[in-house]
């Protein structure tokens, strides 16, 4: 029984969601049975039916177009069409007067289902996130609860298939998880402990425990649903423009109308029911239905398609913004770079084993949580050391580190701290050349002179390399703007391709670059993830975060991507492009068969019926046209 009450919903559920489709198809046969009777001479009959297709097919445009006037103090189209109706039937043109209405039904019912679509990918990513969730506490089975009276700190139960109810991190078990909702990146990522996971993500296959971190209502899976419901209620400068151009065209067309209903008969010795035919002729093909649908479904269409990539937009403006980009400023650790030094080389001196000089090194460095102690470490474990000597450091702040292993003293540091002499010497001054490759250079000494030395750099991100690539294609001018030395700036630009970059930028410096950009390419992005790049992502024309990135960060960006994947910044600009392709083919089409059929109709070559055929025929076709926005490939 509760089965087929939730069959009955779902079926009125749908049906609503269908019902200008359904009233269109309605009013289609009521029409169909009225030409029927109209040509078996039952003319009474005939005209009520033609009547109640009025009603059905026009009363959901009618509603609106009244609603709207009334609210916006501004006629619109909705109003002309149904005026274009009646005045059909006024002069006996019962036919076209309701195919008319029958034609804007359908293309009235073809625009809401572009909007519902762009809708029910919102609708898809809430039905993602999980109602339910597994409690864990102490040595207590796990609790199965509502994810709403979640709270930080919790500790959840995720089964294998089962998707993550929150945002937190991992502290038991391993998996790889299914994050493409988030990240648009169809290929699971492995997690063990310590790693993050996000609402809405599903995990594959081992079974996790994890800690709750963040509320719900902050969770990145939320940010991306309120960010993608913003940008389709944000509409626009074309969007807005057309609007307002919509309200004046009406009235200059009732106007127009007005004087046809008059001036022809006395100027043009027209006879009065020509006058009053072509004037209503007039009335339906100077309704710039398919100008007024040559934006919003395109814009929605496309910031849905952005949503489905991981490329979150915060409204049209930002989407037409992006496909202007002549310069992209790019910040360097996290963006181009994976934000992590890494050892790149690694010599001893000569008669050194060079095994025992890495763990010797290791040993000092792993009592140490410095970024390039940690790297040091990771890199001798990847190199297959398991175990280090026993070390104890004594921490020399701004120089380095003395380290005491089986009660030899050694120094850990930089040249200053181990002898700038010796440094520069050692293996023929290998050094010098690390440093000029944009490597930081740390040496270990013990007292017979410097033992090793360790170069590392932050790596430049392999997607980064494709990315400038992609964007130098089309036509934008990649700049990279990093607080490091020109050393560094100068071999990491070099390593991504990048042709321009400024070095030492503090967050002030990066606002007077970015200033800069603007008036010398008018239209500049800015790529960045911590606090110090949200002055110039908010100085930008279209600042871009990483999803990965801090809340300002996000916050302040126009355009958010899920992974930190710059080469997304290109798919973006070609949907940006594409878009404005259509829509301008779209603007130009709509106002060139107005112009034709207006023109057509003065010299009388046009009919009623072809008028309401060219008219709303066009209106459906840059509906379609603009729906290609949802295309996979762009």
């Amino acid at each position: 029984m509760e089965h087929t009450n939730r069959e009955n919903y779902n079926l009125i559920e749908k049906m609503k969601e269908h019902a200008e489709l359904i009233a269109a198809l309605l009013s289609g046969l009521f029409i169909f049975l009225a030409w029927r009777l109209d040509t078996n001479e039952q003319t009474t009959a005939s005209v009520l039916l033609y009547i109640v297709a009025f009603c059905v097919g026009g009363f959901a445009k009618a509603k609106e177009g009244i609603e709207e006037t009334i609210e916006n103090k501004e006629l619109n189209v909705e109003l002309l069409m149904v005026l274009a109706a009646i005045g059909s039937a006024a002069i006996g043109y019962w036919t076209e007067g309701a195919i008319l209405i029958f034609i804007f039904a359908v293309s009235g019912a073809l625009e809401t289902y572009a909007m519902n679509k762009s809708h029910r990918e919102i609708s898809a990513l809430m039905n993602l996130q999980p109602e339910e969730a597994w409690l864990v506490r102490g040595d207590f089975e796990p609790m199965k609860v509502s994810v709403s009276t979640l709270q930080i700190g919790d500790h959840l139960l995720i089964k294998p298939g089962e998707r993550v109810p929150a945002d937190g991190v991992i502290f038991k078990g391993q998996s790889s998880i299914d994050e493409s909702a988030i990240s648009g990146e169809p290929l699971p990522v492995a997690k063990r402990e310590g790693d993050e996971v996000f609402a809405g993500t599903v995990n594959l296959n081992g079974a996790i425990t994890m800690e709750m971190t963040k509320p719900n209502s902050e969770t990145l899976f939320q940010k991306i649903i309120t960010l993608v419901q913003n940008a389709q209620s944000e509409k626009s400068p074309s969007q807005q423009f057309i609007e307002k151009f919509e309200g004046t065209y009406v009235k200059l067309v009732l106007l127009t109308v007005a004087l046809m209903m008059f001036l022809p008969h006395f100027v043009l010795g027209w006879d009065w029911t020509t006058t009053f035919y072509r004037a209503m002729v007039l009335l339906v093909v100077a309704s710039p239905c398919a100008l007024v649908a040559s934006i919003m479904p395109a814009t929605l269409a496309a910031i849905s398609n952005g949503a489905k990539h991981g490329v979150l937009f915060k409204g049209g403006l930002h989407l037409e913004h992006l496909g202007a980009l002549r310069a992209l400023a790019v910040d360097k650790t996290g963006t181009l770079t994976q934000g992590k030094p890494v050892v790149t080389d690694f010599i001893v001196r000569e008669g050194i084993e060079q095994e025992m000089a890495l763990a010797t090194l290791a040993g000092i460095e792993s009592q140490s949580n410095h970024p390039l102690a940690q790297a040091i470490t990771s890199y001798a474990k990847a190199e297959g050391l398991t175990k280090f000597p026993q070390a104890s450091i004594e921490d020399i702040p701004g120089w380095g580190i003395k380290g005491y292993v089986d009660n030899i003293e050694y120094q850990v540091g930089k040249p200053d701290f181990v002898g700038v002499e010796e440094a520069d010497n050692f293996t023929d001054g290998v050094a010098t050349k690390l440093a000029a490759e944009g490597k930081t250079v740390i040496f270990i000494r013990d007292k017979d002179g410097i033992v090793a030395l360790a170069a590392l750099k932050d790596t430049v991100r392999d997607e980064a390399k494709k990315a400038v690539s992609l964007l130098k294609e089309l036509g934008i001018n990649v700049v990279m703007l990093t607080g490091d030395n020109e050393k560094t700036a100068k071999a990491i630009a070099k390593e991504a391709g990048v042709t321009e970059y400024v070095a030492e930028c503090l967050p002030e410096t990066k606002v007077t670059e970015m200033k800069r950009l603007l008036s010398q390419y008018k239209y500049v992005g800015m790529v960045g993830d911590g606090i110090n790049d949200a002055p110039a992502l908010a100085t930008a024309t279209t600042g871009i975060a990483m999803g990965e990135g801090t809340d300002v960060a996000l916050e302040t960006a126009d355009v958010v991507l899920m992974k930190n994947d710059l080469s997304k910044i290109a798919y973006a600009v070609r949907l940006s492009r594409k878009m404005q392709r259509i829509v301008k083919q779209n603007i130009v089409f709509s106002i060139g068969i107005i112009v034709l059929l207006i023109t057509s109709n003065f010299l009388q070559v046009v009919d009623l019926p072809l008028g309401v055929i060219g008219h709303e025929g066009s209106t459906i076709l840059v509906i379609l046209n603009g729906l290609r926005m949802l295309n996979k490939n762009i």
